[in-house]
Order: structure tokens, then sequence, then C-alpha cells
């Protein structure tokens, strides 16, 4: 398993972020079985205010932006949520430009 932790803000508008929340209490059964297919073993979204943090866990040898763009590209109901979460989301300010969700990096690890 290979881990990555990625960054993301959401809107600044309290109702927006009710919705968001509200969404995520029932995501879509395309959206879970879509993420599965492509490579994703287990993730979770933390939240701090706007902040969201993703820990995303995906089986060895694939690359986060690949198993995305698969996600993204498995069918409409899947294109219909991703649409949706991208209207109440915003990159973080110093991602890298394109960048939606920026990787964080790793500065201490106990083992």
């Amino acid at each position: 398993m290979r881990r990555h932790v990625l960054t993301l803000d959401l809107r600044d508008d309290p109702a927006e972020i009710a919705v968001y929340r509200e969404h995520h209490q029932r995501v879509w059964p395309e959206v879970v079985e879509s993420l599965r297919r492509a490579g994703v073993h287990r993730m979770e979204i933390l939240m701090l205010g706007r902040r969201l943090v993703m820990i995303l866990e995906l089986n060895d040898g694939l690359d986060f932006r690949r198993v995305f763009a698969t996600h993204l590209a498995s069918n409409p109901r899947v294109q219909e949520w991703e649409q949706l979460m991208r209207s109440l989301q915003q990159p973080p300010s110093d991602a890298p430009p394109g960048d939606w969700w920026a990787v964080m990096d790793p500065v201490f690890r106990l083992s």
C-alpha cells in the first residue's frame, strides 16, 4: 500500500460547508464503487474549519493522479458527484498551479 496525504479548502460559506458535510454522510454508491475499482484501498477525509485533509491509500504501483482520472472517467454519475464537490471547494492558496488537491509533504514519521 502507498499512502498519500492531500489538502484542499472548502469555500468560505457556512451553507456550502454544511452541504459538503451532508453529502459525505451519504456518498453515492457509484462513487464508492468507482474509487475501489480505480485502486483506492482506503480513503479518509478530515476537516478543520474550511481545510480538508485526505489520507489516501492506493494499491501498490498506482499513481494517485491516474487513479482519480480513471475514477472521473468511470461513469456520468461519478462526474456529477465530482462536479458538485468541486463547486464547494477551492485549491489551497499555496497549491502549485493547476493542482486542486495539493500534496502535503511529510515532515516527521515515528515508526
